[in-house]
């Protein structure tokens, strides 16, 4: 997989799709400042992947991720071939089972993602360019053995240790993680707070951390700080950046980092996009 990890670089940036219509203009500078990688949020398709290709030369564009509810693997596969043919290597299936409070498909996932990789196959898409939204045990091992790799969302540098142990050194690890640029302890835990509530009645989720010891105390009160500094990376700059480093410590390849500002869903946040460029730098 170096070739993938070559094409995604050690850092990207993870978007909502309630950002969708104004990231393609958005990309261009994505790519000036140094990212590799731009994921696609809000269960997108590969329809919307396909400006954002075209108003770059050189960026990776990937779904983070697309449901397999909600979108039908031939259509996909068709997409993904036809966005290939156009751009070779420029774009990442990202795949994702989503949750049962979202999806009123939701039916042993497992299975259904072992399907919807079958068809991707029958259909002629290279399992190196699909990697699986995977948190559980048995995703990963299908992300290790039907596809390119997994891209984990909000999780921990211990899940990423843990992933990449069951991954192996081959596959691409692209774990998603939260960044508040705010140095303040509480007001940054008051902007993580207000984001991660959403994610607290996701079983999905909850289960996870379970597993990594935490306990039902910490998802009361919008989580508990434990919690919060767990999965977000907040602080000062060099604080931030040493977040993001014990990711790649722990076996990411390439982190997705996602800028949470507080408030409700406004405009992309392309000074902190550019702030954070400099943190990398």
């Amino acid at each position: 997989m170096s070739g993938l990890r070559d094409r995604v670089g050690r850092y990207g940036i993870w978007s909502s799709g309630a950002h969708r219509g104004e990231i393609p203009e958005a990309a261009a500078e994505l790519e000036e400042l140094g990212y590799g990688a731009v994921w696609l949020g809000g269960s997108s398709g590969v329809q919307h992947a396909v400006p954002v290709v075209e108003a770059t030369s050189k960026l990776t564009v990937a779904t983070g991720i697309l449901s397999i509810w909600q979108y039908e693997a031939a259509d996909a596969a068709a997409r993904f071939l036809e966005l290939d043919s156009a751009h070779p290597g420029r774009f990442l299936l990202g795949l994702g089972v989503s949750h049962a409070q979202i999806a009123d498909q939701y039916r042993r996932p497992y299975s259904a993602m072992v399907e919807y990789l079958d068809a991707l196959e029958t259909a002629g898409v290279p399992a190196g360019r699909v990697v699986l939204g995977a948190l559980g045990p048995k995703m990963l091992e299908l992300s290790r053995d039907r596809a390119g790799g997994a891209h984990p969302y909000l999780v921990t540098e211990e899940h990423t240790a843990q992933a990449r142990e069951i991954l192996g050194p081959g596959p691409l690890l692209a774990p998603e993680l939260k960044v508040v640029l705010e140095a303040d302890p509480d007001t940054a835990r008051t902007i993580a707070r207000q984001y991660l509530a959403r994610y607290l009645a996701l079983p999905n989720y909850t289960n996870g951390w379970l597993r990594l010891g935490f306990t039902e105390n910490d998802f009361t009160g919008g989580g508990s700080d434990r919690l919060i500094d767990a999965v977000y990376a907040w602080g000062d700059d060099a604080r931030i950046r040493s977040r993001i480093d014990a990711f790649h410590a722990a076996g990411a390849d390439h982190v997705a980092l996602q800028i949470v500002t507080g408030g409700a869903p406004g405009a992309l946040p392309r000074a902190q996009w550019r702030r954070l460029a400099e943190v990398l730098a």
